[in-house]
């Protein structure tokens, strides 16, 4: 399987409203409910209406369209990582998954993988 490095700086945060996030950035990932609505942005994209802020993330993705009959692709990474006592964020979308660690985990995060055999492209 093949994850493809993301080369920006992402931030988990928390927005009063959507009326400030540009949906046109590259990188845009939004969820709502009933107690919250979430922001996953790069950090240079993060709206003047943040309540909460999480800034240092890094992120990588499964390379290409996964089927929806696939199962524990997903999982079999976070078990890896979590082995190697790193946490990670992940975000699914239609098409793939995207699985963010702390900036300071990153590299060690892909080298693990890379030892597991995934395949690492930029």
């Amino acid at each position: 399987m093949v994850l493809k490095r993301l080369k920006h700086r992402f931030s988990v945060c928390k927005v009063k409203d959507y009326s400030m996030v540009d949906f046109n950035q590259e990188f845009c990932f939004t969820g709502k409910t009933e107690e919250e609505n979430s922001l996953v942005c790069m950090t240079e994209n993060v709206p003047e209406n943040v309540t909460e802020q999480d800034d240092g993330w890094k992120a990588f993705r499964i390379q290409g369209v996964l089927d929806f009959s696939l199962i524990g692709i997903l999982a079999k990474i976070a078990g890896l990582l979590a082995e190697n006592k790193i946490g990670i964020f992940a975000i699914s979308t239609y098409n793939t998954d995207y699985i963010l660690t702390r900036e300071e985990n990153y590299e060690k995060a892909l080298e693990v993988l890379k030892q597991a055999g995934y395949q690492i492209i930029d």
